[in-house]
């Protein structure tokens, strides 16, 4: 699988039931945790008094990543995303931890 870096930003249409938005963001996070387990979402990060969050994330393509991955989130209709394909630096030290 390809790696890509994501950066996915949610804005919430006007006038959307509070209730609605609370439902997607739990669902959001049930989904999140599967993607991780099925091998997709890799890492995740929230800059420092940002709403928007990175990724790191991995599928076969990007056509796979926007449709099946990133399209399967609950809030994915309301998120624009910035993809970014990565491929391996010769000095990368690994991971880490």
């Amino acid at each position: 699988m390809k790696e890509f870096l994501v950066e996915l930003t949610a804005s919430v249409p006007e006038r959307t039931d509070p209730a609605e938005v609370d439902r997607r963001r739990a669902a959001e996070a049930v989904r999140a945790r599967e993607l991780a387990a099925e091998g997709h979402l890799l890492r995740l990060w929230r800059p420092a008094g940002e709403p928007r969050v990175i990724g790191v994330w991995r599928a076969d393509d990007e056509a796979q990543l926007r449709e099946k991955v990133l399209g399967s989130l609950p809030l994915w209709p309301w998120a624009t995303a910035v993809i970014t394909t990565l491929q391996p630096h010769p000095n990368d030290p690994g991971p880490t931890g």
